[in-house]
């Protein structure tokens, strides 16, 4: 079935500008931020006339530094009148018209952020740094006030030797429980907590050799160096090997929601979109769930062996109802219930675990869960493309998403490193056929 289309044609020359760029650059960015269904394409003639008299010409001894230019722009009628719209006060030197394009079909192929983005796109540039003999207490300070849980280690010319992450802090440096909790507990605890890590240095700590990426390289080439070494985030490097940024999962995710395509908007003029994925296909589907009535000594049993953070409370029906994270459970009980920090800490023997869950019981006793389960959630249908999860998690800035069909049925979750995975294995499939 035809689908009405227009082709938008400028006639202009390669020296007129717009807003300080050359008017064919300043007009392929427009359309490309614009996230509209439609293509663009420039040409260059190789001589031609302008009604001032004006002549261009390839030939060697009158060399024109104004050759001709036409620009093509095919898209939906539809979206025509707001781009003429824009045009118009572009154009300062050209002529600017339309003519109608039968278009049998329109076919694209997804990609979550165009291919020849590169890192410097993308990065936090000159991100925070520890040298190698910053103390341990440091540098947890330091990432309890942040928004990271992880930085680059650098020797003295700043070039990246290492990593020191959340994870170093708590199986190298003895930090009991991750950082968010940290943050959570009570002023002497957690003094007691920054006094012990002090005797400790940043480069006995660390996680080397420092996996790093070039500020010149493409973003798939990062997203393919953070899955294969299965880390969270990667020290940016110049040619000369010095620090210049930091790039981290959540800048990628930011990225593909601020540069990705109006995919929807696309489906809506019949454009045919292959190589779509779906959250159904890629989420866990193994996740902990709980009744509303559970005592809440039961689930934190739960997290604390089976190593997670948070558990769905679901009803009958396996209707989520909310959520149950260690957070939650540290932040209502643990003036309340002695034991609960040291069920939850890395740091406590697995022999010692049962005393402190049996003084959590005793003091608990059956107050279920559902008296402490977060209500107020985020969630995805399991019919929504990736990047709308990918969308959600950048904006509320969440690692994990619960996923429900359209009556409420919790049917996963996601995280960030399956999506991650799910949106370069197609890109790549997509470089691969190209």
């Amino acid at each position: 079935m035809s689908q009405a289309y227009v082709v938008i044609e400028i006639y202009t020359g390669e020296g007129v500008k717009y807003d300080g760029k050359y008017l064919s650059e300043a007009i392929l960015d427009h359309i490309r931020k614009l996230k509209a269904p439609a293509r663009c394409v420039i040409f260059k003639g190789i001589g031609g006339c302008t009604e001032s008299g004006e002549v261009s010409t390839q030939k060697i001894m009158d060399l024109s530094l104004n050759q001709p230019i036409k620009i093509e722009i095919v898209l939906p009628s539809a979206e025509a009148d707001a781009i003429m719209a824009d045009l118009q006060e572009m154009v300062s030197d050209g002529i600017l018209g339309t003519r109608p394009l039968t278009v049998s079909s329109h076919r694209t192929q997804k990609r979550l952020f165009p291919p020849q983005t590169r890192v410097r796109d993308v990065m936090t540039p000159e991100p925070a740094s520890v040298q190698t003999g910053e103390p341990a207490d440091q540098v947890m300070k330091m990432l309890l006030s942040a928004n990271f849980t992880g930085m680059p280690v650098v020797d003295t010319e700043n070039r990246p030797v290492g990593v020191v992450s959340q994870s170093d802090l708590i199986y190298r440096a003895g930090m009991p429980v991750r950082l968010a909790l940290m943050a959570q507990s009570d002023p002497e605890r957690l003094k007691a907590v920054i006094q012990g890590l002090a005797g400790k240095i940043t480069q006995d700590i660390m996680t080397r050799p420092a996996v790093t990426i070039q500020e010149t390289d493409p973003l798939t080439h990062a997203v393919d160096t953070m899955l294969k070494n299965e880390v969270k985030r990667l020290p940016v490097v110049n040619e000369a090997g010095f620090l210049t940024g930091m790039l981290s999962r959540m800048d990628i995710f930011q990225t593909i929601t601020r540069e990705a395509p109006d995919w929807e908007r696309m489906q809506n003029h019949r454009v045919h979109i292959a190589n779509s994925q779906y959250v159904s296909e890629i989420m866990r589907r193994d996740t902990q769930t709980v009744a509303p009535e559970t005592p809440v000594h039961e689930v934190l049993a739960i997290i604390d062996n089976n190593d997670i953070q948070r558990v769905a409370v679901v009803d009958p029906d396996s209707r989520l109802l909310g959520l149950i994270s260690d957070r939650n459970l540290l932040s209502a009980f643990s003036d309340q219930a002695p034991g609960i920090w040291e069920v939850l800490s890395k740091r406590v023997p697995f022999s010692a675990k049962s005393k402190h869950t049996g003084k959590v019981r005793e003091k608990l006793g059956a107050q279920p869960a559902k008296a402490v389960m977060k209500t107020d959630l985020i969630t995805i249908g399991e019919s929504a493309g990736i990047d709308e999860a990918i969308s959600l998690m950048a904006q509320h800035r969440i690692k994990r998403l619960p996923v429900v069909d359209n009556e409420g049925i919790f049917k996963g979750m996601i995280s960030r490193e399956t999506l991650l995975k799910a949106g370069f294995s197609a890109m790549k499939g997509l470089m691969g056929n190209g």
